[in-house]
């Protein structure tokens, strides 16, 4: 069979039923569009620049945070006595997607403070939630969370060398080193898992302890850059003064914290991941309409058809799973297995689509006209971050076998 495929016409799909069920809410439908429009029009046009890092990118961030405010757009999933807008997680799961279509849609937005926000509301003292809750929801603040270190890899926690020993006023001294750790080179706090009690290889006496970065003995070491893009840092804690109270749960109990903002985040990254994937999507469509070849367009030949079906049934077949995990988790119910399979599901998907568009664009795909090196840069990230997708697929499995 040759190649050219024969075209039909039919009724062409609307943006919102592109990407199927389930579809936004009416009372968030508008909401969402503005926030895409946002992201669109504000924040896409800058990403090169918020991605170089230093003092120009956080003075654009600034703006960029400003014109969110002025617009009603900020901190959308935030509770309201911070100056949120209250969106519920399953109302805001449909934001999360639009804002996620750029890597620096949340953070301009400041819907990255809700990870934060729900760990110090859920888990600090009162006088410590008094101290820094309102400014991390604002962002006037920003947090971090500390947790792999060169030789105790996330997934493996009961490795976790770094040490808080108590003294005798309440405080901790904490010493130990921490790696790729997203956002330290700017953040004002880091949420530090460190054993105290016991050695490892052991989870428990593992306790999570909220540092100020601008304590003596915190130092930021270096940028680890990830195929050639900065963000990720590797920090050491020399001595470090923790103030009392500052400790996040329980003594011991650390790795509870822990796995509760774990699995929040990896929902939060897999909707702003599936925001990506749809980005990549749409423009492999617009490539795949606009681009003539000898014989026609692009979208005509059958092997480019393939692969425009192969994305489209990899986003249809991912959303779901991840809704339905967002469903539990604010029902309150055990989504781990759910989770697991959202996580791994959407970390592939995001490489596959984005890896499709590569290919349709063709070396175009390849250079600096395109978003899409970066966005394929993020899809094979995520197969990584939170965890890797092996850690994920035994996790559910044990769960399923018993």
């Amino acid at each position: 069979m040759s190649q050219q495929a024969v075209t039909t016409t039919g009724t062409e799909l609307s943006a919102g039923d592109t990407w199927g069920a389930p579809t936004c809410p009416p009372q968030v439908l508008a909401l969402r569009e503005r926030v895409a429009g946002f992201v669109r029009e504000q924040v896409m046009p800058h990403e090169r620049e918020l991605d170089s890092g230093g003092a120009p990118a956080r003075e654009l961030l600034a703006r960029l945070r400003h014109r969110a405010r002025a617009e009603g757009l900020w901190g959308l999933p935030l509770p309201v006595e911070l100056g949120g807008a209250g969106l519920s997680l399953t109302e805001y799961a449909h934001v999360a997607e639009a804002e996620g279509a750029s890597d620096h849609g949340p953070g301009v937005l400041g819907s990255t403070a809700l990870l934060d926000v729900t760990t110090l509301t859920g888990h600090a003292e009162p006088a410590v939630r008094d101290l820094y809750l309102s400014r991390v929801a604002s962002g006037r603040l920003t947090m971090c969370n500390a947790m792999t270190e060169p030789d105790a890899p996330g997934s493996e926690p009961c490795l976790t060398a770094t040490r808080a020993v108590q003294e005798p006023d309440g405080s901790w001294t904490v010493h130990g080193r921490k790696w790729f750790v997203t956002g330290a080179g700017d953040a004002d706090l880091a949420a530090v898992l460190a054993r105290t009690s016991g050695a490892p290889p052991s989870t428990t006496g593992l306790s999570l302890l909220l540092v100020p970065t601008s304590t003596p003995g915190f130092r930021v070491i270096r940028e680890l850059p990830i195929l050639g893009v900065g963000g990720q840092w590797e920090i050491t804690l020399d001595a470090v003064t923790v103030p009392p109270g500052h400790l996040l749960g329980e003594p011991g109990r650390g790795l509870r914290v822990v796995a509760e903002r774990v699995r929040l985040g990896r929902l939060l990254r897999c909707l702003r991941w599936l925001g990506q994937a749809e980005r990549a999507f749409t423009l492999m469509r617009e490539r795949a309409r606009s681009r003539p070849t000898a014989s026609g367009r692009l979208a005509d030949l059958q092997l480019v058809q393939a692969l425009v079906f192969d994305a489209l049934l990899a986003i249809r077949t991912t959303r779901p799973l991840v809704f339905e995990a967002v469903a539990l988790v604010e029902a309150g119910l055990d989504a781990r297995v759910e989770t697991g399979l959202a996580k791994v599901a959407t970390a592939r998907m995001l490489q596959q689509v984005t890896d499709a568009a590569i290919q349709v664009h063709g070396a175009a795909g390849l250079g600096p006209g395109t978003p899409l090196p970066a966005l394929f840069r993020t899809g094979r990230m995520a197969r990584l971050l939170d965890g890797p997708d092996e850690l994920h697929v035994s996790a559910v499995a044990r769960r399923i076998l018993g």
